[in-house]
């Protein structure tokens, strides 16, 4: 997959890992608060983030191999 494809999952990562700091600091669900409380699309927001996760852990692999070039 493609660099873009790459950052666009990070910054779900990354809006993900915002909103459960918010969440364990403020008890604030930002997605929550701006989309309804699991609405469609908050729904669709949580798969997202939970898939640019799962995404995001073959990052581990790749780095590990960019070390060795």
């Amino acid at each position: 997959m493609g660099k873009g494809f790459d950052y666009t999952a990070l910054t779900l990562v990354i809006i993900g890992a915002v909103n459960w700091g918010l969440i364990g600091i403020f008890k604030l669900d930002l997605v929550n608060l701006l989309f309804g409380n699991m609405s469609w699309i908050s729904r669709i927001i949580y798969i997202l983030v939970g898939l640019a996760g799962l995404y995001v852990l073959s990052l581990y692999g790749r780095v590990r191999e960019m070390g060795r070039e």
